[in-house]
């Protein structure tokens, strides 16, 4: 980066800031792909946080003029996001999810699941309108996905689990931030392991599902996320067999299992060819989601116990 003295000198709007921010970006050749995918959102998300203003705020604030002080503050994360690889989400502690507001730092995942459309939309038709008394969030990370279900069913008890201790004293600060206390409780559990007894009517997961290959691929960015919440293995499904070998153990008989896979679901296709796995299309973008009834997890209970994990 340039001098920062020249630049306070040079740049004095807000404008000019968002500007050379995606210049900035451009020239480091920075990933995009924790909440924006573009240069321009990702610099006004970080403008806006070191101003503390709305990033929805009218577009004529543009022109107005930084102080020295706010100057300093908006170079300084510019930098730190150019030269730490660190994504947007983890310098401003902030992730949206399905409309919602959650802290995130370096303990847990920045969120971005597809699931998010289908927690929007009720998860109909696979629901089919039963009742929610009960929902299971598995590998809850910083725990949105079953807090926006809490949202999305409002007389549901949901449980979110994790193995690991940080995401889940990381699920609780999003717990009370979105004063859920009273009906979402945090759980440490390696997958089924700590629920013995529980049942509930819909189970949703964001498992780690990324396989060596990918992993050894990943951009800087994804680097800097906790490489438990990535990896599962060498073709990224050690996770995922044993989702679908105990599930139905923790399911109503009209539950619904709900997880992702992404770039793993041709791995996971290979690996039980006999299972009629159900993908899921989304208007806003992403794959690799697959829902399945309690009912067709029994049916297949040979199939997922007979496959040994590979790694």
């Amino acid at each position: 980066m340039s001098g920062q003295t020249d630049i306070k000198n040079e740049l004095h709007s807000l404008r000019d800031y968002l500007r050379w921010g995606m210049s900035e970006f451009g020239r480091a050749g920075l990933f995009f792909g924790h909440g924006s995918d573009n240069a321009y959102d990702e610099a006004l998300v970080l403008l806006s946080h070191a101003l503390s203003m709305p990033i929805d705020s009218p577009v004529d604030m543009l022109d107005a003029r930084l102080t020295g002080a706010e100057k300093d503050e908006v170079i300084a994360l510019f930098k730190r996001r150019v030269e730490e690889r660190l994504p947007a989400a983890y310098l401003t502690k902030e992730a949206w999810f399905a409309g919602l507001s959650f802290y995130v730092d370096e303990r847990v995942l920045v969120p971005r699941s597809p699931i998010a459309e289908l927690i929007e939309k009720g998860f109909e038709p696979w629901l089919g309108g039963i009742q929610l008394p009960r929902i299971l969030d598995l590998c809850t990370g910083s725990g949105c996905i079953g807090i926006a279900c809490a949202y999305a069913f409002e007389e549901a008890i949901v449980d979110l689990a994790d193995i690991s201790q940080d995401a889940c004293n990381v699920a609780a600060i999003n717990i009370a931030r979105h004063e859920l206390n009273h009906r979402v409780n945090v759980l440490q559990s390696d997958v089924f392991s700590g629920l013995a007894g529980e049942r509930y009517q819909l189970i949703v997961s964001n498992p780690p599902y990324v396989d060596e290959e990918d992993l050894a691929d990943m951009p800087e960015e994804y680097r800097r996320e906790p490489v438990l919440g990535l990896t599962a293995g060498r073709d990224g499904l050690s996770i995922t067999r044993r989702i679908l070998l105990e599930a139905a153990n923790f399911l109503s008989d009209d539950g619904l299992l709900v997880v992702e896979v992404g770039n793993s679901c041709v791995a996971l296709d290979e690996a039980f060819p006999d299972v009629p796995f159900t993908w899921l299309e989304f208007e806003r973008g992403g794959h690799g989601v697959f829902v399945m009834s309690k009912s067709q997890l029994v049916e297949y209970a040979a199939c997922f116990e007979s496959i040994q994990d590979s790694d």
